[in-house]
């Protein structure tokens, strides 16, 4: 019994610890983006600024175009992850549903796909780009960003079909239900927590994602969030401490809720599915 105890409680203190080490970056985030520039300098660096400011937060939208930027990042980020849920979803029922050899190996290169750096790529997507006369276009990082993500999502989603017991579907057929019908009132409701895990992790991508940004959008007006992030640095590689933490903060703030919406839809598609099944 005092086994079992400890056991339990050193897997609570580990999982503490474990909390604790996601939590200091960004907590030090938040802490910096509020101290003035006297803390920042300080040899003795505190978790709570002692004089809070928002100064940080009105230099940092008064030097650089946070808004525009933040509003280009939403628009690709959430275009992408709708657009790889719609494709990947059908794609992830027939992979799980008929399982052959072809669908296995696309299920291996899938999972091969994901090793391939991105300077690999980078070169064939801008070529492919600059025929399309895709490149400098929000449409084109777009299709980046749903190429890049769609084969994490349909490993993702064919992993949540295959949970999905194909005996609700044979019952449903039996009591006459069309295959359409199956799919929209039997499969679909089930697969809701997938296709919200799939797409918050497609839009967590694209919304993070700096390198292709970088590459592909030349003009300042198309630049994603995380490239403007990046003109807080000085010529020298000096950084504007203050307002790159107040800008990198806010820059946070939509995945966090993003996040919060979508995990509660999980959990409701959970508990709804395991009391269908």
């Amino acid at each position: 019994m005092r086994t079992g105890r400890a056991g339990r409680a050193g897997q609570y203190l580990a999982l503490l610890a474990y909390l604790v080490f996601l939590a200091f970056p960004f907590l030090w985030l938040v802490s910096t983006a509020f101290k003035p520039p006297g803390e920042l300098a300080s040899l003795h660096p505190t978790w709570i600024p002692r004089n809070p400011t928002l100064e940080n937060f009105r230099q940092a939208f008064g030097e650089q175009p946070l808004l525009r930027a933040a509003a280009n990042s939403l628009v690709i980020a959430l275009a992408a992850a709708l657009v790889a849920v719609v494709v990947a979803t059908p794609m992830a029922y027939v992979t799980a549903r008929h399982r052959t050899r072809l669908s296995k190996a696309v299920t291996g290169w899938v999972v091969v796909s994901q090793a391939f750096p991105f300077v690999l790529l980078i070169i064939p997507l801008f070529l492919i780009l600059k025929n399309l006369q895709l490149v400098n276009t929000l449409t084109g990082l777009v299709l980046v960003y749903v190429v890049w993500s769609l084969p994490f999502a349909l490993w993702m989603l064919t992993g949540y079909v295959r949970a999905v017991p194909a005996e609700l579907e044979e019952a449903a057929a039996v009591d006459g239900a069309g295959r359409a019908r199956i799919l929209v009132s039997v499969t679909a409701p089930l697969l809701a927590p997938g296709i919200a895990a799939t797409a918050m992790f497609a839009f967590i991508t694209a919304w993070n994602e700096f390198f292709f940004a970088l590459v592909l959008l030349k003009t300042p007006e198309k630049q994603t969030l995380p490239v403007v992030l990046t003109h807080f640095l000085g010529a020298e590689g000096v950084a504007d401490l203050g307002p790159l933490a107040a800008a990198a903060f806010l820059a946070t703030i939509p995945s966090l809720v993003i996040f919060a919406i979508i995990q509660k839809r999980i959990t409701g598609g959970m508990l709804a599915g395991a009391v269908k099944h």
